[in-house]
């Protein structure tokens, strides 16, 4: 009799779902490797909350697993043993348990796939990679779908997944209610009615965690909050915080989406990003309990749509994107915006009321929600001209539901226009107008939301006529944008001029917005 073939499996920290089929029985020739590491601490500055919830979760999954009879090795980031580098670790656990097999989950970062794939094949074991069991699609999906073609339109992605899945459909053709899409019901501004629910999620003390953290020496930003944490530890609290959701804010979530307040930072926004993208919750799962609460009357349709949309439609297809367009996406720069970030980006302190709010919440909680994402922060990042690789590295580094898949589509193509529309039809930017009618964030602003010019003149006017009047070769053909073209062609040169005078002051001044 030989000795009993012995596997390693690693799991990595965005893959903290105790459903999985490799936890289906536990197998005496089978040791699972959980490693906190370096090498995934320092590819970006990241948030101090999205380091500590990535390991409090990957330590309470080996808890899990080990109370279940799996073998798990467990390496700290402080553990003597530890090389800090996915492979150096990985060599020294196959020779350690003297492994025969490798294998490991689908990873959804290119760089983790390409080092793991990489590694398998210069290793003189058995390797293989299997699905993480997570998606609705695989890698290709969206890719084949729009195989030759220069713009991947959502739309057309979205309507064959509510199809395929069906997901919201009267039958296998049409959807209920006989729209797919009631985007322009969910646009309202909130004035404090109805109230923000009540937070309730679970809180844990991670301080001897953070310390060991810091001990370590990684570098981070923003508020730790390790003593009052609010971030799920694992799947059974990520459960109830759906539960939660369903109940408390989903009814009001539809209206308000696009809401900006200083009253409330979550409003109705359903705060289950982290549990998603680290699997402790499977999409599944959410479509299904909001289809289900819209099927009970207890939300509008819109409501429902609106929701499922973002996760059938829009998270499927942005990781679609990101593997059939990479290694190259990350690197494109249609506008040639080579401006550094104004340190206040670390910091909050600015006096444009719009970006404290948004950046001091991201700081702060290490979220914001997508129009704050989307319209205030990254809005002005495109106006700026800043640096799109240096804007996406931040998004990447301070959002604790931000994985590479996820997070650079959103940013090169949906914000920074980067891809030069393979995302988006159009760049998404507006004048101070938009932000303040979506809340009150330019109530007590040291600007003044109506000004163009001077001193106190909202940065946002000057440079967001600005923007169109510089790029008018690469986006004056635009259809989207015909009527932007139109105001501008009404403006003497004068105006315009006093536009880009007003534009150029501001781009020359930003750290002292």
């Amino acid at each position: 009799m030989g000795h009993a073939l012995t596997t390693l499996r690693l799991i990595l920290g965005d893959q903290l779902n105790p459903e999985h089929s490799w936890f289906l029985k536990p197998r005496a020739d089978v040791v699972f490797a959980c490693i906190e590491m370096r090498q995934e601490t320092d590819y970006v500055l990241h948030h101090a909350q999205k380091v500590i919830a990535i390991f409090a979760g990957m330590r309470d999954l080996a808890r899990l697993l080990k109370a279940r009879g799996h073998k798990v090795h467990y390496l700290t980031i402080d553990d003597k043993t530890n090389q800090q580098s996915l492979t150096a670790n990985l060599d020294a656990l196959l020779a350690q348990h003297a492994c025969t097999h490798f294998e490991y989950q689908e990873p959804d970062e290119w760089r983790l796939d390409q080092q793991l794939q990489q590694y398998a094949h210069a290793s003189s074991i058995e390797c293989a990679m299997v699905p993480s069991e997570h998606f609705y699609t695989t890698r290709a999906e969206v890719a084949t779908l729009f195989d030759g073609q220069k713009a991947w339109l959502m739309e057309r992605f979205y309507r064959q997944m509510r199809t395929k899945h069906k997901i919201l459909m009267l039958d296998a053709k049409r959807p209920v209610e006989g729209k797919w899409n009631f985007d322009h019901e969910n646009r309202k501004a909130w004035s404090g009615t109805p109230a923000e629910p009540v937070d309730k999620r679970p809180r844990h003390n991670h301080t001897a965690l953070w310390a060991t953290i810091e001990a370590a020496g990684v570098s981070t930003f923003g508020a730790p909050a390790a003593a009052d944490f609010a971030w799920p530890l694992n799947r059974a609290e990520a459960l109830v915080c759906l539960k939660d959701f369903i109940e408390d804010a989903l009814p009001h979530f539809g209206d308000f989406q696009d809401a900006l307040s200083t009253k409330g930072w979550r409003l109705f926004h359903s705060l289950l990003s982290f549990a998603l993208n680290t699997k402790m919750l499977n999409p599944r799962e959410v479509v299904e309990h909001a289809q289900q609460a819209w099927l009970e009357q207890k939300i509008s349709i819109a409501t429902a749509e609106g929701f499922i949309r973002q996760i059938l439609g829009w998270r499927e297809y942005i990781r679609g994107v990101y593997w059939g367009k990479m290694p190259d996406y990350g690197t494109q720069n249609y506008f040639k915006h080579t401006t550094a970030l104004p340190k206040w980006f670390w910091a909050g302190n600015t006096k444009m009321r719009c970006l404290e709010q948004s950046l001091g919440q991201s700081l702060e909680h290490a979220y914001a929600h997508h129009i704050q994402r989307l319209m205030v922060i990254g809005n002005f990042s495109l106006l700026a001209g800043l640096n799109p690789e240096e804007v996406h590295q931040w998004y990447l580094g301070v959002y604790i539901d931000a994985f590479e898949w996820v997070e650079l589509p959103n940013t090169m193509g949906m914000s920074q226009f980067a891809d030069g529309g393979v995302l988006a039809t159009k760049p998404y930017v507006s004048s101070a107008a938009y932000i303040d009618r979506q809340g009150d964030y330019c109530k007590g602003c040291y600007y003044d939301k109506k000004k163009r010019e001077g001193e106190r003149a909202c940065p946002f006017n000057a440079l967001y006529w600005d923007f169109f009047d510089r790029h008018r070769a690469k986006l004056g053909d635009n259809f989207r944008l015909a009527m932007v073209y139109r105001n501008l062609d009404k403006m003497d040169e004068q105006a315009l001029e006093a536009l880009r005078a007003q534009a150029n002051k501001t781009r020359s001044q930003l750290e002292s917005l």
